[in-house]
């Protein structure tokens, strides 16, 4: 299976990824990618950027030497409530939007019910892709959150860094893939790099995937083009959003020639 959309990286706006958002750039282009989101983490993680970071994605274009870069963050799901850590301001303007669970950013609160936090946020529409959700340290009901991801046209993220990082986590995921397979609920498969090294990194998930039986139609990343219609549609998005090889839009000065 090929992967030409890497739906998951960290730049060094984050003090634990080691490079800049030209670097994981140039790095995608160099491996024959056709699109790289980034998505770095929200507010709530102790060494993420400002709010103000997200909101000013729109410095960079959307289309970089041939590559499509989606304006993304990775938020942090807060409550059982499923809130998240930036502002509807801010979501409006991003074009991919991963929820996930981190231990940095987990309260009382939502360790109480699991399931709930993801049903919750999977109802808001600003919020794309499930991160991570393998994760055992945070167990939930698989059926009842797959079931709403289908019934909200969402996508599961498998990450490929989770079976590094994230200890236990391939029994979980396998689970997960096989039930979203069942349920026709849409995934993607990520890496999560935190360096250049790792942009593209997702051969582990990828073999998971394949052995859960997963039809390649509902692996949404097999394409820029597969991957930015599913968010026009979703999302209402034009696809001239994504051709903009301009961010600034300035004005013309004909307005003082009246």
């Amino acid at each position: 299976m090929k992967l030409l959309a890497e739906t998951h990286t960290h730049t060094n706006a984050c003090s634990h990824a080691y490079n800049s958002i030209s670097e994981m750039i140039q790095r995608a282009k160099q491996l024959g990618l056709e699109l790289i989101a980034i998505t770095d983490h929200a507010p709530s993680i102790p060494d993420a950027p400002h709010e103000w970071h997200f909101l000013n994605l729109k410095a960079l274009p959307r289309k970089i030497d041939g590559i499509y870069v989606l304006h993304g963050a990775e938020a942090n799901i807060i409550d059982s409530e499923g809130n998240i850590d930036l502002s509807e301001i801010t979501l409006a303007r991003l074009d991919l939007v991963i929820a996930s669970i981190h231990d940095a950013a987990l309260s009382e609160e939502i360790a109480k019910d699991y399931t709930n936090a993801y049903i919750n946020v999977l109802k808001n529409p600003y919020v794309d892709i499930i991160g991570h959700c393998g994760t055992p340290a945070f167990p939930f009901d698989i059926e009842k959150v797959l079931k709403e991801a289908k019934n909200q046209d969402k996508i599961i993220e498998i990450n490929n860094h989770s079976f590094a990082t994230r200890r236990g986590s391939l029994e979980n995921c396998f689970k997960i893939a096989k039930r979203c397979s069942e349920l026709g609920v849409k995934m993607v498969i990520s890496s999560d790099a935190h360096s250049i090294y790792e942009v593209a990194r997702t051969e582990v998930a990828q073999e998971l995937v394949k052995r859960a039986g997963i039809n390649e139609d509902l692996i949404m990343n097999t394409s820029a083009e597969k991957l930015i219609s599913y968010l026009c549609r979703r999302k209402g998005f034009d696809k001239s959003r994504f051709e903009n090889e301009d961010p600034f839009g300035l004005p013309t000065l004909d307005v003082l020639d009246k």
